[in-house]
């Protein structure tokens, strides 16, 4: 037999976002998480919604290239700002 584990989506995007230079790491992974499954559970089920570590990374990664151009902005904006920008061209209407 396998073992297998979930990986710890929280743990890896505050380690994520801290190596990106955010300050409030820990918070702001909760959220995304938090924002993530909220998602997965309250929207339709459309094929190319994606909750995943492929969606929680390509957040990360915009939030560090948000926290590059803007260092001085107020990091929970920037993960707004962040997750807008990767999410929203993806949702339906009715979404």
């Amino acid at each position: 037999t396998v073992a297998m584990m979930v990986p710890d989506y929280a743990l890896i995007s505050e380690i994520m976002l801290y190596s990106s230079g955010y300050l409030q790491g820990r918070p702001l992974a909760v959220k995304l998480v938090a924002t993530y499954r909220l998602c997965s559970e309250q929207l339709s089920s459309q094929s190319h919604y994606d909750y995943g570590m492929r969606a929680v990374i390509s957040v990360l990664r915009a939030a560090a290239a948000v926290k590059q151009h803007y260092p001085d902005q107020q990091e929970d904006i920037l993960m707004l700002r962040s997750l807008k920008d990767v999410n929203l061209p993806k949702f339906l209407a009715p979404d």
